[in-house]
């Protein structure tokens, strides 16, 4: 076993809290209709909740980077990860709706922290390898939000109760995640001075950045929430058959970033990213003009295949931009690429409105060709001299 603090244990660490933070996502998300019912909440409240998750996640993101640089990556990830599971553990306690609104608001503010935290350490455990490996943790954290949806999907069918069921996920995955996270770096590898500065203007090299990240967290928003709606209400097809869409897109997302990192290792970040963009615009569009179930599954599953590589090379290019702390510039770039993922879901129902969700979803494709055309912003050498 690779002694702690060393490049290997810290990998095996950052891979391990990458895949306790998918089982608190998957275990929270798969119990939503159960804490619903038990708050009596309606539509409109629950999307409202869901909104405040979404808002602490942004607000919370650049603050998580400032205090990621000054006492560094390892201490914000594990405390980080404590109020997570102290967040997971408490939104099914919720009495009312003013409550639980304030509570998931907490969850996202430390859901947030959590993924700038967790990344940043990734970036510096990954500068001590010669190879990429950041993708490989962002598989885990797909592999575990299947786990944990999978969990709470038994949990449901067996009738146990939502605060048993997310207490005892919670405190298992506290106790997991600090006794691995021992196994970081170093406390300082990633801190910057007492007299630096921790929060600064983001370089206008972050720009392209963020809107890669906007684009392709809209396009996995926009297919978690109008996938099934889409097969179902213009396709015809049954609702068994309608949660395919998305399974493909899951599927394809998690089989992408488990050989993402040998494919960008192999042909670069630049061609992966303008492959991804490709592969979403073509197939996606492609199926949007066959309109048939089969090919709207294909089409999700080239969203999910085409997106796979890109949230981690661009997290990845985040930390590497000349002047500022890794941390800073992964802050802004997760900041603008989740309000992509909050707001995207809600344009598209609004365009759906006007023209109707297949032209809606249209947008999509236009972003595939965003992230194709941006790609070349990821290039290591440009980052550098920014």
């Amino acid at each position: 076993m690779s002694p702690a603090g060393s490049p290997q244990a810290a990998r095996g660490a950052v891979a391990a809290v990458f895949a306790i933070n998918g089982v608190l996502f998957g275990a929270w998300a798969s119990r939503i209709p159960a804490i619903r019912d038990r708050v009596g909440l309606s539509d409109g409240e629950l999307g409202l909740v869901l909104a405040c998750i979404a808002v602490g996640a942004i607000a919370a993101m650049p603050l998580a980077g400032a205090a990621g640089a000054r006492f560094g990556s390892r201490r914000a990830t594990r405390g980080s990860l404590l109020l997570a599971c102290v967040a997971v553990g408490l939104i099914p306690l919720a009495p009312s709706f003013p409550a639980i609104a304030a509570l998931a608001v907490f969850l996202g503010m430390t859901m947030g922290s959590l993924d700038v935290s967790m990344n940043a350490h990734g970036v510096a455990v990954e500068s001590r390898y010669d190879r990429p490996i950041l993708a490989s943790f962002h598989a885990a954290f797909s592999l575990g939000g299947l786990a944990g949806a999978a969990l709470g999907a038994l949990a449901a069918a067996s009738g146990l109760d939502v605060r048993v069921h997310l207490a005892l996920v919670a405190f298992v995955s506290l106790v997991i995640g600090l006794l691995w996270s021992r196994r970081f770096l170093g406390a300082d590898v990633d801190a910057v001075g007492a007299a630096d500065p921790t929060f600064v203007r983001p370089p206008a090299k972050l720009i392209p950045l963020g809107l890669l990240a906007f684009a392709c967290l809209l396009i996995e928003g926009a297919s978690g929430d109008w996938s099934g709606v889409y097969m179902r209400d213009e396709l015809g097809t049954s609702a068994g058959v309608a949660a395919l869409g998305f399974t493909a897109f899951n599927l394809t997302m998690t089989a992408g970033r488990i050989v993402g990192d040998r494919l960008v290792a192999r042909f670069g970040s630049v061609t992966v990213v303008r492959a991804g963009g490709a592969i979403a615009a073509a197939g996606f569009a492609l199926a949007l003009a066959a309109a048939t179930p089969a090919a709207a599954i294909a089409g999700f599953a080239c969203l999910g295949a085409g997106m796979s590589g890109v949230v981690p090379i661009v997290f990845r290019s985040a930390g590497q931009v000349g002047g500022m702390a890794p941390q800073l510039g992964l802050a802004a770039v997760s900041s603008t690429g989740y309000l992509g993922f909050m707001v995207g879901p809600p344009v598209i129902g609004g365009i759906a409105e006007l023209v109707g969700l297949p032209s809606a979803l249209i947008l999509i494709v236009l972003l595939g060709g965003v992230v194709f055309a941006l790609a070349p912003t990821t290039r290591r050498k440009a980052l550098a001299a920014a």
